[in-house]
């Protein structure tokens, strides 16, 4: 069985072994035994916090091989990006170039620099081992989320984005910080990136071109990769476009991958999941005729528990098995939100 809970300090030395898996990329979940504990403890602080309004909680989750105790996933919330830190974005825009004497009128792409989306929810830190990339491991690592935020909507914003990993070669080469962070920063792209995951983001704001850049300036290799993603990133983009995230011509300021945007109310599985109330047969074993799969989470906080499970929902009531209530840590007349694994 395998188990979406929130992050324990207990936890460090299996996030840092799994953090040591990434390879170059994924900056929110760098092997760093410090970074990783700050991390933790936010995330232990975020779940026990009364909220009436999101701020700055950050909301971490791991998958658990519940048979061995292994940590093989884990998956974030950041509850808003932007009001402690600023968070950039380059937006892909056009200026219009005109001249009547001369008879010439270019529409020019260009990027500009901006904090558009200072506020918003940020899923994030999503990366699952690979030996487990299997039975489904990666829908539930990523959708549990969204079952935490149907059920505990005041913590989270209206708006959603992800930050989709750009293109880079196997050495952490990025084409487009080539051509632009690179003669600003005097550092290598992995380097800044690095330190952007980690927070540190003032030295963006001191470093960077204020100005447009016109993209007829750059070489075609950078223009070609602005709003692309790393082709070990198009599974985890292709699943957040089902669940209704767009790209709205915002990407990152090194690597130009895309982020991607969505309504909270819009996201698919917050629509199509509902909460029911739990009715527990002691020694019910579930035939896949009579039931169903869902993803199922608990209406905990602090105690949030998800899985795939079989049930059986009839009318407000969903059925399940002593042994599924007890790994969701749910009793009879308890709540649990359910989503079928087909929708």
């Amino acid at each position: 069985m395998m188990l979406i809970r929130p992050a324990t300090s207990a936890d460090l030395s299996s996030l840092f072994e799994l953090a040591s898996k990434t390879g170059p990329g994924l900056t929110t979940f760098p092997a760093d035994m410090d970074i990783l504990e700050e991390k933790i403890e936010s995330s232990i602080k975020s779940f026990n916090r009364d909220v009436k309004e999101p701020a700055l909680e950050y909301y971490l989750f791991l998958l658990e091989d519940s048979e061995t105790g292994k940590v093989v996933g884990t998956s974030a919330l950041a509850a808003t990006v932007g009001l402690e830190h600023a968070f950039y974005t380059y937006h892909l825009g056009t200026v219009v170039h005109t001249s009547e004497e001369l008879n010439v009128h270019n529409v020019i792409n260009a990027l500009y620099l901006g904090n558009d989306y200072t506020g918003t929810t940020e899923i994030c830190t999503l990366f699952l081992d690979p030996d487990y990339r299997k039975n489904g491991n990666g829908q539930l690592l990523s959708r549990c989320r969204f079952l935490f935020m149907a059920m505990n909507q005041q913590r989270f914003a209206p708006n959603v984005i992800a930050e989709m990993r750009g293109v880079s070669d196997s050495d952490g080469n990025s084409p487009f910080w080539d051509a632009v962070g690179s003669h600003f920063f005097s550092m290598s792209f992995l380097d800044a990136d690095g330190k952007s995951g980690e927070g540190q983001n003032q030295f963006i704001a001191e470093l960077m071109p204020k100005y447009p850049i016109y993209l007829p300036l750059l070489p075609k290799l950078a223009r070609d990769v602005i709003g692309e993603v790393h082709p070990d990133t198009r599974p985890a983009l292709n699943m957040l476009e089902k669940e209704g995230f767009e790209y709205r011509g915002y990407v990152d300021i090194f690597d130009a991958g895309p982020t991607i945007e969505v309504q909270t109310k819009n996201i698919r599985s917050i629509k199509k999941s509902a909460t029911y109330q739990v009715i527990i047969e002691e020694d019910q074993q579930f035939d896949s005729s009579l039931s169903t799969q869902y993803i199922l989470g608990n209406q905990q906080v602090v105690n949030f528990r998800s899985c795939y499970g079989q049930a059986i929902i009839q009318q407000d009531n969903i059925i399940i098995n002593k042994a599924l209530a007890n790994i969701l840590e749910v009793d009879s007349g308890d709540n649990l939100r359910a989503l079928a694994t087909g929708r």
